[in-house]
């Protein structure tokens, strides 16, 4: 996941959010669940039941038709939604979109198709720079910036089950920015039966998907099997000009031996083109609305427009490898590994103006005027690129041993990265468009003497190394230890190329991580459990460069002083899994040093996400979920969270400190829940998700908040397969926003102040303006769906 592309320790951000490079890697492979099944069950083939039979919910203690709080036996919180769930929503969702019902998970999405990049999850309060994301095992997270994009995940037939750590990763995540928990998707294995899906859709604002997949079914008598699939998305924008593409490919191949070996490989493949959502200040919003010019870039060019769509058209083309093994080396002994591999190239542009005159390389004044095609008066608009290229690899490996009542666990985790990020200038052609939307060096505008003309050109390897012993021991029957320790050590070694007083930087920094959870099995349907778990996140690779103003400045000095945040998270919980009903309800407590704050900042006129740091910050509070399933086919689910997440220290700005002790974290609603259901009678299905999130601060001085709001989403379908040829065909509609409320649906820039504030050392502390998610419109998608 490679997608970010950022300023020194500072990442750019297009028009208010972040940066989506390496969105594309998170889809690998899957088994399609959409539409292969009979109504009431998942829709995947269960590849126990040799592909000719409707899947149904593993589950430890009850079934779950409904797809809904599946059963869970982990000693900490952990919610999910499965795929029978998950095939009744629109398959233009996105993970994020998905688990927005989950408690803790506050969803801030800017469009209803799930295509845009600006958007963004939160966790108990807890940034997305700070949820590790795994696909299969792997980590999905940026390496530079460690954002996620789940526009880039797999598409939503392909989804098993999506599982949501709350509190903590896994001890063998190979994760560097958990401090929030987890996000983990999983994808079906390929059918045992030769066979397929292909389904289609239309909506609103020109929506038109397609997907088909095809299962090779058993290879003969090699145990091998395997699915290629293949979708094709297009939506113009909801509001403003511009429309979103995305086409993207997914294979897999697995192999089963013996008893309980299988090794397989995932190769995704994904090419994307985005248009950009303005994310505007409150008093923007107040004036103008959704659809107000001030809130929407220009649909036509006018001679000199750096405001026009087409220069905020971000491509990004990235593949994605796993190959996830388990052998059973003996009675006692199993050994798993997970490799990785990912590469990716993107461009997250934007509209400027360049002079042929007084132009610098970092903080070298050019001599010679710069050759400027279309300049008017020795200036012209050209295309701003911000341009990363990226690899990454990495592996992940265990050993387990069962020696009586412990279950031994080691293991050791190696990760290289490396990115190269360059903030060049494309010219344009007459109609505005540019020469080349992708920003290749070649096409790009060069010095008089033949160098790339760039603001920002740095590289950066990252090597990760970890390792982790873990013991299980089950002291009674019903009671169970687990105690562990992780020791992570990540090193930034970069270059920046630009002239000017940095060049070589390093930064090493290690974390350790011990934790301990106990789990006591009432009976066969009650749990308790209790856990004391360590998680950090690393500072990113940008906190260590200079960026430069353009004008032989530096606009902000790099660092490589930084601590990495660490949290100490406890948690005390209990479930219920009976037959009709299963319930959870967790309570939860943080204490953070060095608390990271992800925001934005406008560096010469380009806006530049970066990180603040906050110091102490504590939080506590409560989740819980229940899912009621009275009669067969009906399901009610029904989740909550109470936050209280408070600032422990000052906050030093511009030489002065702002009095921030004991206000309420940024994007930190007080109060989130979510009401839902589901309906399958065998020939109509339906579901329905309501989600309320509280008000939320954008400052840290607590001087302008959004207010609480609320989104529904409905679905209604038919199977349609019981009055044709008894083959599984399903007809669904569903309406996204059905409300349509007319909300700013998160925060994408928080600052420290929004009003003129005074200091405690007595200086008058300007405020600046926060910038807000716009919350997506209504929308309409029309589904069908056909298995062979």
């Amino acid at each position: 996941m490679f997608a970010s592309l950022a300023h020194s320790s500072s990442r750019r951000a297009c028009e208010g959010h972040p940066l989506p490079f390496g969105r594309a890697w998170l889809m690998a492979g899957g088994a399609v669940m959409a539409l292969a099944a009979l109504p009431g069950t998942a829709l995947a083939r269960d590849a126990d039941q040799g592909g000719d039979q409707p899947a149904s919910i593993r589950v430890v203690g009850h079934p779950d038709p409904e797809g809904l709080l599946p059963d869970q036996s982990a000693a900490k919180s952990v919610s999910a939604v499965s795929s029978a769930f998950i095939e009744k929503q629109a398959p233009t969702m996105n993970a994020f979109q998905l688990v927005n019902l989950l408690p803790g998970a506050n969803v801030a999405m800017t469009d209803p198709f799930g295509l845009s990049t600006s958007s963004s999850l939160t966790l108990r309060g807890l940034g997305q720079d700070e949820i590790g994301v795994l696909m299969e095992g792997a980590p999905q997270n940026d390496i530079g910036y460690y954002y996620a994009y789940p526009a880039q995940f797999a598409d939503a037939e392909n989804l098993r089950q999506i599982a949501l750590s709350q509190g903590s990763v896994d001890l063998d995540a190979p994760i560097v920015n958990g401090a929030a928990g987890l996000l983990s998707l999983s994808l079906d294995d390929p059918h045992k039966a030769m066979g397929g899906l292909i389904d289609g859709s239309l909506g609103s604002y020109n929506e038109r998907r397609i997907f088909a997949r095809f299962d090779t079914g058993d290879i003969g008598q090699s145990g091998l099997r395997a699915f290629i699939s293949y979708s094709n998305n297009r939506a113009d924008n909801w509001r403003g000009p511009g429309y979103d593409t995305r086409q993207h490919v997914d294979a897999k191949l697995l192999k089963e031996w013996g008893e309980e070996n299988r090794a397989s490989i995932a190769v995704s493949f994904n090419d994307a083109r985005n248009s950009t959502y303005l994310s505007p200040t409150l008093s923007d919003w107040q004036t103008y609305g959704r659809k107000g010019a001030g809130t929407n870039l220009d649909a036509s060019y006018d001679g000199g427009d750096a405001n026009y769509w087409r220069l905020y058209r971000q491509p990004f083309r990235n593949e994605y490898v796993s190959a996830p093994v388990h052998l059973k080396l003996g009675d006692r002994l199993t050994f798993d590994s997970t490799f990785y591999l990912q590469y990716g190239y993107g461009d997250s542009p934007y509209g400027t103006q360049l002079t042929t005159d007084g132009n610098y390389l970092g903080t070298q004044a050019l001599s010679q005027p710069i050759a400027l095609p279309g300049a008017v008066d020795g200036a012209a608009t050209v295309l701003g690129n911000y341009i990363g290229s990226q690899f990454r690899t990495g592996d992940v490996a265990k050993l387990t041993y069962k020696a009586g009542a412990h279950t031994l666990t080691a293991g050791l985790w190696f990760d290289y990265g490396s990115d190269h990020d360059t903030q060049s200038f494309t010219s344009l052609n007459a109609d505005g468009t540019p020469v080349d939307p992708w920003g290749y060096d070649a096409k790009a505008i060069h010095t008089a003497d033949g160098r790339l003309l760039a603001i920002e050109n740095i590289t950066t390897k990252t090597v990760t190394k970890g390792f982790f012993l873990a013991d299980s021991m089950a002291i009674t029957p019903r009671l169970k230890l687990d105690v562990g320790f992780k020791g992570v050590d990540v090193l930034h070694n970069g270059q920046n190329w630009l002239p000017g007083p940095q060049g070589n930087v390093r930064f090493d920094s290690f974390a350790a991580l011990p934790r301990a959870a106990l789990h006591y099995q009432l009976d066969d349907r009650q749990q308790l459990f209790a856990n004391v778990t360590t998680n950090f996140r690393a500072p990113d690779q940008y906190t260590m460069y200079d960026t430069y103003d353009g004008y032989g400045g530096v606009a902000s000095q790099g660092t490589t002083a930084l601590k990495n945040e660490y949290s100490m998270s406890e948690e005390v919980g209990y479930r219920w899994q009976g037959r009709n009903l299963s319930a959870s309800l967790t309570a939860f407590h943080y204490n953070f040093r060095n608390r990271q704050l992800a925001t934005m900042v406008d560096v010469g006129g380009a806006l530049i996400n970066t990180t603040i740091n906050a110091g102490h910050q504590t939080s506590y509070g409560l989740d819980g979920e229940i899912d009621w399933r009275p009669v067969e086919g009906v399901s009610f689910y029904a989740s909550g969270e109470w936050l209280h997440a408070r600032l422990g220290d000052n906050l030093p700005v511009d030489g002065d400190v702002l009095p921030t002790h004991g206000k309420v974290a940024p994007a930190s609603p007080q109060v989130q829940f979510g009401l839902g259901g589901t309906y399958d009678d065998k020939r109509l299905f339906g579901s329905v998700a309501l989600k309320y999130v509280g008000k939320q601060y954008s400052t840290f001085m607590n001087d302008e908040s959004i207010p609480g709001y609320a989104t529904l989403d409905l679905s209604l379908g038919v199977h349609l397969g019981p009055w044709l040829d008894q083959k599984r065909t399903d007809l669904r509609v569903n309406v996204i926003n059905l409300t349509n409320p007319h909300v700013l649906s998160g925060v994408a820039g928080i600052t420290s102040n929004a009003q003129d504030t005074p200091g405690t050392g007595g200086t008058l502390i300007a405020g600046s303006s926060p910038t807000y998610y716009i919350g997506s419109g209504r929308a309409f998608v029309v589904t069908l769906a056909r298995a062979f």
